[in-house]
């Protein structure tokens, strides 16, 4: 069952995923500005306020989003699936690592020492890997300790929160706003910081991310 978090984590996920604010994304979906604002969530007297279904149908259209997608940006994702999904692993490396050398292959899979491993409640894509959140830089989707899932397989899409490896040892979590054969537009999940271009000669890796245990 889903909870009052889960719904608003839903909400706030697609909006980072879109390069929104909340605000940003209750205007897109022709609702008002302050529909889906933090002060609006409880109540002066305590109790829980749920958007309705009608504005979540709304959002789901005006993102070109599917109903899977915001139940995974819930951060029930376990929750929801079918009592006897799957459970696996997957390899697990700490943020800061990941832009160090001999950890991944020429074609973006995990190799090597040094990984730790993080259940996965599905059978993970081949080659997919977890990376944990480490700082303050990806909030407010991500923060300090969170584990998210990479997929290097995965086709990729605009609007897609991806992460990327630059050859100079970097490691950004981004999302994906253009690409070309020729570079990649990043755009923040934090608006404090600006967009990045870079030149595909400069990537090292990209992955689509696939879950987060938010």
């Amino acid at each position: 069952m889903l909870s009052h978090s889960d719904i608003w984590n839903a909400i706030d996920t697609i909006a980072g995923r879109h390069g929104l604010s909340a605000s940003g994304l209750a205007r897109l979906a022709g609702l008002d500005a302050t529909a889906f604002n933090r002060s609006k969530r409880i109540s002066k007297d305590g109790r829980k306020r749920w958007p309705s279904t009608e504005s979540v149908a709304k959002v789901l259209e005006a993102t070109n989003e599917s109903f899977d997608a915001f139940l995974a940006g819930s951060g029930a994702f376990m929750q929801v699936r079918a009592p006897n999904a799957t459970r696996s692993s997957v390899p697990l490396l700490g943020l800061g690592q990941a832009g160090s050398g001999g950890f991944f292959d020429a074609a973006g899979f995990p190799q090597g020492q040094g990984w730790d491993e993080v259940a996965f409640p599905s059978p993970p894509e081949d080659g997919s890997y977890a990376l944990e959140v480490s700082g303050d830089s990806m909030q407010p989707l991500y923060r300090d300790g969170d584990i998210i899932v990479v997929s290097p397989t995965m086709q990729m899409r605009r609007g897609d929160r991806v992460v990327v490896r630059t050859r100079a040892g970097e490691v950004l979590v981004k999302v994906l706003y253009r690409l070309t054969p020729k570079l990649v537009e990043l755009h923040s999940l934090n608006p404090a910081h600006p967009p990045r271009i870079l030149a595909m000669k400069d990537v090292e890796g990209m992955g689509r991310i696939v879950w987060a245990s938010q």
